[in-house]
């Protein structure tokens, strides 16, 4: 199988650092392409009353730092000679963001950092893993 195309959904988080990692060990021996996806969700909790102008802010220093990890993301690509792209997307449900730009990209493998999130905290939280895992067409590496 070959895997010219691959999706790093980017959380910020040490797992997807982890897995952007391995991904860059996997684009080394298929010479293939990653692309960066960060989901922003800013508030997440908001309701029929709430300011859009705050959401937008929340967003807006949401991206700022983001492109910050991104750029560092990139220039350890760049010192393996692995071609990346990115993209941040305002999200308002990241499982399914993340299964649309897939199928819309051709991608051909993504690679994810799981929390491990169990018991309450995944009933309250969600697995955006699981998630995906549940709904991706393409083959899904799961990293820890």
């Amino acid at each position: 199988m070959m895997f010219s195309n691959i999706l790093i959904p980017f959380d910020l988080s040490n797992q997807s650092l982890r897995a952007f990692k391995t991904a860059l060990d996997i684009a080394k021996k298929y010479n293939s392409k990653i692309t960066i996806l960060t989901c922003l969700e800013g508030d997440a909790w908001h309701h029929k009353f709430y300011d859009s102008r705050a959401d937008n802010e929340l967003i807006k220093k949401q991206k700022k730092v983001t492109l910050s990890h991104i750029s560092k993301l990139e220039t350890l690509a760049k010192k393996v000679n692995i071609t990346t792209k990115s993209q941040i997307l305002k999200s308002t449900s990241v499982v399914k963001d993340i299964i649309t730009y897939a199928k819309s990209r051709k991608i051909d493998l993504i690679v994810m950092g799981s929390h491990g999130r169990t018991g309450m905290d995944k009933l309250i939280l969600g697995s955006v893993a699981n998630g995906v895992t549940q709904k991706a067409s393409c083959p899904i590496l799961i990293v820890k």
